[in-house]
């Protein structure tokens, strides 16, 4: 499952969000602090590729993907020193596959900023220098380890000169993402879950009518787009049923929703897509990362599956749906075979055949 871990200073409208994009139930006050313990909610992604094919299946049940957030008490400026609380909940969020920022917009004179002020590069200043410092603490820790173990392994001597690398450049209060490296160099790092080598994904907290802005990415000067949310209005949606909350974000104006535009932007970070399977018990979205094998697909569902794939039956969602069924889709050859060698695109409907 996709997790996504949601940090920002304290009083930007984090916890809001987070309540607003699971439904879930979480502390949000106007004073700092008041997130304690790390709130944890799942949500399903919305995909309505999946109704269409349930309309012609007809399957028992529908079940979509899901993404897990990850909500932290608010960091402040000293953070990597225990200032606060959220340093101390830093952990919870290392094994996400990616954070998301928020950063405050809104202006509102009934709620505190703790830096006196709504400041939105001087918030992300103080949030990637704290989360740079915090990996530092941990790479410092492995570095110790690696010199001991590169005296006896020579092999070692390339995962600790770029573990030395990336250390100097977090004692900058530079992001490990920062650093050019290849594939097999990020894969070095894989163990230390650093923060700052995860995707990052900013989440403008706005007023209501700058939803729309597109100008907010050249504005903060981040290196990844931009997704603008007005927490309030996220939280008036959250507490409608989906016809009335449709209608009120067509009254606003809305193209989507916030927890779309973060799962998108999430889905596009981490290079995801979704393919289904669909049967009478079952239309299912299953995610996997692009370029993925049919088989690695297979494996999504079961390990089996993978281990003993055979081929697979595939069609585009769209095609299954304009057939009315696989029986027709069959007919009009729309229906492939694939081996093992296929790489699964979005979209994609299938069958696996294995033997184990």
């Amino acid at each position: 499952m996709l997790s996504i871990g949601i940090v920002g200073l304290p009083n930007v409208g984090k916890s809001t969000i987070f309540r607003a994009l699971t439904s879930a139930p979480a502390e949000a006050s106007n004073y700092p602090f008041c997130t304690i313990d790390p709130n944890i909610g799942v949500v399903t992604v919305p995909d309505n590729r999946l109704e269409a094919l349930a309309e012609i299946i007809h399957p028992e049940r529908i079940i979509p993907t899901a993404i897990q957030f990850v909500d932290i008490a608010g960091l402040i400026s000293g953070a990597h020193k225990g200032e606060g609380l959220g340093n101390q909940f830093l952990a919870n969020i290392r094994e996400c596959d990616a954070v998301a920022e928020v950063v405050r917009f809104f202006e509102d004179d009934n709620v505190i900023h703790v830096a006196g002020g709504v400041d939105p590069h001087s918030d992300m200043e103080t949030i990637s220098y704290e989360l740079a410092l915090s990996d530092l603490e941990t790479v410092e820790k492995r570095l110790k380890a690696l010199q001991r173990e590169a005296r006896n392994d020579k092999k070692l001597e390339p995962k600790l000169q770029l573990t030395q690398t990336v250390a100097e450049a977090l004692a900058e209060g530079k992001p490990a993402r920062a650093i050019a490296t290849t594939d097999e160099q990020r894969e070095m790092l894989q163990d230390l879950h650093l923060l700052t080598l995860k995707p990052h994904i900013y989440i403008a907290n706005v007023n209501e009518d700058a939803v729309g802005d597109t100008t907010l990415s050249e504005r903060l000067g981040a290196e990844s787009e931009v997704v603008p949310v007005c927490a309030k209005v996220e939280a008036e949606l959250a507490e409608l049923d989906d016809e009335d909350a449709a209608e009120y974000r067509e009254e606003l104006g809305y193209q989507e929703s916030g927890l779309s535009g973060v799962i998108r932007k999430g889905y596009e970070l981490l290079e995801l897509i979704s393919y289904f399977t669909a049967g009478e018990k079952e239309v299912r979205a299953w995610t996997v990362h692009k370029g993925a094998t049919a088989p690695e697909g297979a494996g999504v569902i079961h390990t089996d599956f993978q281990r003993g794939f055979i081929k697979a039956d595939v069609i585009d969602w769209s095609k299954l749906v304009d057939s009315g069924s696989w029986a027709n889709a069959r007919t009009t050859g729309d229906v492939r075979i694939e081996g093992k060698e296929y790489i699964v695109n979005d979209g994609d409907v299938m069958l696996f055949k294995f033997n184990v």
